[in-house]
């Protein structure tokens, strides 16, 4: 590998994060020294100049989050593109969400981080702990913590006093520090759910138009009067008829097994879990004896038969299939379950789709408007089970014919 003088003035951010890059594949690729003591040293020094990438890294995210470009993508949330994209776990994601949209307000933090003078999990800790804090108590729990770092105490020891903070904040005020909603808008919904001592929850939040039309089509039935002598109040029967819908009491509880009929009659084919998990024959013979069995006719190549175009909704059945065939939403990467998903069609039911189970798929509610407000950002294949797969493009992609699973645009789609 060579090695060029680089002028930092001279050079853009881009070509600075490919050098890094080249680095530390060159890094990766090497073998460590026979030294313990040097290999010591060595991760020393690398562990602060990941601490450093990790600013950068930070600033960066920080620009995406607060443009929304992420949303021009297909994503319903920086935090989902960090996991999607950059491959980050939940935490991880949250912790780096945390530190980008903190980090304007710590400018002590920001200057110490970049320059290698404080790790990344004592950064990550404090900007957590001044996440629901106002500009004012925010610079003071700064200071506070920031001095403990340099009196030598671990991460968790900060985390512990920061919350300890944000108690002693809450007293004082008597109020949330959560800062005015109006400051979130009313485009996006959200909902807070704060612990109280005894374990119990206060829930607080706001439904945006969409949201809270299906809050009302779902809970308003359940929160309905049990008869003349229900006492309890409509708040009351709200929070039952959410418990209710949250612990699946509001529907009769089912396992879905697929099988072939040779597995049911004796065969050795194992059967399946809409989720993939495998089930030996034998088993599935003994699920199948203890409960009541629905067919599922599939045609060649498995995949399901018409069951009619009567109504512009899918009915319970096809819902039921749509869940056994689909165990996520549509969209590549998102792993919101299939049973948290809405019927989609494939290929819109106002382009003239039929409401066919061949025609139909799941797919979550955020992904379900931004396939219907992008149509050209969303290609559709079909594998070998029967299962829609939606792939974003890029905002700038050029629009993308989409296929069934002959290859070819459905007779509909021709005709218009």
């Amino acid at each position: 590998m060579e090695l060029a003088a680089i002028d930092l003035d001279e050079t853009s951010t881009m070509e600075l994060v490919n050098a890094a890059s080249v680095i530390a594949a060159e890094l990766a690729r090497r073998t460590p020294p026979e030294s313990a003591a040097a290999c010591m040293q060595l991760a020393e020094t690398l562990a602060r100049a990941g601490d450093m990438n990790e600013a950068a890294l930070a600033g960066l995210v920080g620009v995406v989050d607060s443009g929304r470009e992420v949303q021009k993508w297909g994503f319903p949330s920086t935090q989902a593109w960090l996991r999607n994209r950059l491959g980050m776990r939940d935490a991880r994601a949250r912790e780096r969400l945390a530190l980008a949209r903190q980090r304007p307000r710590l400018t002590q933090l920001a200057a110490r981080w970049a320059a290698g003078d404080l790790p990344t999990g004592h950064a990550a800790t404090i900007a957590t702990a001044v996440n629901r804090l106002h500009d004012t108590d925010c610079a003071a729990a700064e200071e506070v913590l920031l001095g403990m770092v340099d009196q030598g105490f671990c991460a968790g020891k900060v985390a512990a006093f920061g919350k300890r903070i944000r108690e002693v904040i809450t007293e004082r005020d008597d109020s949330d520090p959560e800062p005015a909603e109006a400051k979130r808008g009313y485009e996006r919904s959200w909902i807070q759910a704060t612990r109280s001592l005894d374990g119990g929850r206060y829930i607080k939040g706001w439904l945006n138009a969409e949201d809270a039309a299906i809050w009302d089509g779902t809970l308003g039935p359940l929160a309905r009067p049990a008869g003349p002598d229900d006492n309890r109040d409509l708040p009351e029967r709200t929070a039952a008829a959410l418990a209710s819908v949250l612990s699946g009491g509001h529907k009769a509880t089912k396992v879905t097994l697929i099988c072939d009929l040779d597995t049911l009659t004796g065969g050795t084919t194992p059967a399946r879990l809409p989720d993939g998990t495998t089930i030996p024959a034998a088993q599935a013979r003994r699920i199948a004896f203890n409960a009541g069995i629905s067919p599922l006719l599939l045609g060649v190549g498995g995949h399901p038969l018409y069951l009619g175009r009567t109504q512009r909704f899918a009915t319970p059945a096809q819902r039921r299939v749509l869940e056994a065939l689909n165990p996520t939403c549509a969209v590549q990467g998102c792993q919101v379950p299939g049973t948290l998903c809405e019927i989609d069609h494939v290929y819109g039911w106002a382009l003239g789709a039929p409401t066919d189970i061949d025609q139909l798929t799941l797919c979550c509610g955020w992904h379900n408007r931004y396939k219907h407000t992008h149509p050209h950002r969303i290609h559709i294949t079909r594998n070998q089970d029967g299962r829609y797969l939606y792939r974003l493009h890029p905002p700038d992609t050029a629009a993308v014919h989409t296929i069934n699973v002959s290859g070819r645009p459905p007779p509909w789609a021709q005709a218009a």
